[in-house]
Formats: structure tokens, sequence, C-alpha cells
């Protein structure tokens, strides 16, 4: 069995600087780091004194399935990471600039603004709308190294990126980065709900009320209170695409609250649909299914993270720029003008929903 490597915590995971007055809430993104790590480490320990678990049941299908435009990674590192999960700290790096992918104006001067954008699936959803012609603003909690790398490929794609750090559950901060984008680029046509805490329980008994309001939190009333702040600055022929889940349409035994929420977050996407479908406004979400992304290693343990995917249709978890096409899709009026209310399954498995 693969061996656990040692965690580490990065030193450009520090605090922001609060005598900057654009960056009013990055303290707030540390002070949530750390209590995320208090969780973790709670459940670490808890993992620690169980008898190693059996490998999951392969299903009968047993050569990692590559349908795409390149060959993606199928070995993954028995990797364990820190809380909130700093995508520079991964032995194999997500791949997300999907060069394959060519735009063709999709996205031409909008303005995006994407919560989680500073690695995963934000990342590289950030790099194809810069692509496809948009400016993107960055909504990350405290992971400055990997924002400040995305900042460099949505530049190098020839977008414009700010990026603002803090805390989407509180809706004060969520106002502010409204503010901060719109101030930067004068409006929001794409608001990309991405944010997400997740953190593993083998019972309900074990999920504290503690745990289950930052999952709450984090991953229900962040959304809300992006779309609530963000949908004044919105006008006809903009999108709001949310980031659900595989497991919010199928559940999830050791992933109770993380799907809970995740289902709420289906059921906000279709209800937000009908709600603002009059002013021209679409609203959509992505059901991801096993992604490679800092998420999972933050959550489960090494010996866990090393078969991550492995029971999907096609043996093998997902890369980023996999994911991404979909949300241009979505954004872009000229591929989705007359689709809203839609979750959409990425799973790499049939019969998703």
């Amino acid at each position: 069995m693969p061996t656990q490597t040692a965690r580490k915590t990065s030193p450009t995971a520090k605090t922001a600087k609060a005598a900057n007055p654009d960056r009013p809430h990055a303290d707030d993104g540390e002070a949530v780091a750390v209590k995320q790590r208090r969780i973790q480490a709670t459940q670490d320990r808890a993992d620690a004194k169980k008898e190693p678990a059996g490998q999951p049941a392969r299903k009968a299908q047993k050569a990692p399935v590559q349908a795409g435009a390149r060959e993606q990674p199928v070995q993954l590192p028995a990797q364990h990471i820190d809380k909130p999960g700093l995508e520079a700290e991964l032995e194999l790096k997500p791949k997300f600039l999907a060069p394959y992918y060519e735009g063709s104006h999709k996205l031409q001067d909008s303005a995006a603004l994407i919560t989680g954008g500073d690695s995963g699936i934000g990342r590289a959803v950030a790099v194809l709308f810069a692509r496809e012609g948009a400016d993107v603003a960055i909504v990350y909690l405290n992971e400055h190294e990997d924002a400040e790398e995305t900042k460099r490929c949505v530049e190098a794609e020839g977008g414009r990126c700010v990026l603002i750090p803090g805390d989407v559950r509180d809706p004060a901060f969520c106002r502010h980065a409204v503010d901060q984008a719109v101030k930067a680029f004068g409006k929001i046509d794409v608001l990309v709900n991405n944010a997400a805490f997740q953190e593993h329980a083998e019972s309900i008994e074990d999920i504290t009320d503690e745990r289950f309001d930052e999952t709450l939190r984090t991953n229900v009333y962040g959304y809300f209170h992006m779309a609530r702040a963000a949908l004044p600055h919105m006008g006809k022929g903009a999108a709001i695409i949310n980031t659900g889940s595989v497991t919010g349409l199928e559940g999830s035994a050791h992933l109770l609250d993380y799907s809970t929420t995740k289902g709420a977050i289906h059921a906000f996407t279709k209800s937000l649909a009908s709600n603002v479908l009059h002013r021209g406004i679409r609203v959509n979400a992505v059901a991801p299914g096993p992604v490679w992304t800092p998420l999972n290693p933050a959550d489960s343990p090494a010996e866990k993270v090393a078969t991550f995917g492995q029971n999907t249709d096609m043996r093998r978890a997902a890369q980023p720029e996999e994911l991404s096409p979909a949300y241009v899709f979505l954004a872009s009026p000229a591929c989705s003008g007359y689709i809203t209310g839609i979750v959409l399954p990425v799973t790499g498995s049939v019969g998703a929903i």
C-alpha cells in the first residue's frame, strides 16, 4: 500500500496584509482556514484509530478509459494535505490548461466572478473564460500562492484578473467581492459559485454541529450570498453557474453533510432559474464526479486518495480541464441561450441522473 506523505503548511498561506485597503476581508480567510484545519485534525485522529479499510470494489471494466483530447493521469499519489488545500503542494499537478481547447470569442468582453477560483475546477474555468475573451475576478479563502498562479495564467490568455481573498460565508464580504469586481470591470456577466468545504465522516454521530455549520454555510450560504450580491449588477444575457456534485444526485454514505449541501445547491439552481428567468438571466449547475483537485487530498486519508475515482465507469478521476468546457458552454449565450435550470452531470459514469 502506498505510504502517506508528510503534510505541510505552505509558508505562502499567510494572512494578507490588513493594511491593504482593497483587501479588508483577507484576515477572515486565514481565521476560517485555521478552523477548517482543526475540524480536519479531529477527523484525522479518528481515522488513525481505525483498522485499514479494504480496497473499494472494482467494476467489471478494468482498464481506465481515455476518451478525451489527450491522455489523463490514472495513478494518483497517496497524499494528504492540510485544509483548505494548496494546489501548489500536490505531488501530481492537476491538468487545467486544456491545450487542445481553442477559444472562439464565446465570452468576448465579458466579466466573470469565480469563487474558489484559485485552484482546481475554478482555476481551469478561469483560464478557459479568459481564452474566450473574458476578464476574471477570483474569490478565494487564503491560498495566495495558488491565486497568484491562476492570475498569471489568466493574464497569459489575455484577460485581466483581480484577486479577492475572504470568507464567502460572510454576506458583507460577498458584497465587497462583487463591488471589487464591478469596480475593476464595470459589470458582472457570469458568476460561478464554486467554493466548497468537505470533510468525510463514518457516521452522522461523528458530524458535530460546528462541522455541519461549516459545510452548510460555505457551500449553501456562500452561493446564496454571492448570487444575491451579484444579481443587481447582472443584465439580460448574464449567467450564474453553480458547482453541484454527483453526491448531490446519488448521495454519499461518508459525505453526509457535503452531499446534503450539494442537493440543496441543485434545488437552489432550479429555483433561482425560475426566479430570474423574466430578467433574461440563466442559472444552471454542473455536477462533477471525482475530479483531481486539492479538495479530496485535503479530506481523505492518503491511502484512499490513491484510489480516488477508480469506482467510476471510466475507472479514473477527471482532471479539471475535462470539466471547464462545460462551464464555458453554460456561460456563453451563443451556446446555451435556451438552457436554464439544469444540472449537467460530468461524472465519468453512465446513468448519473
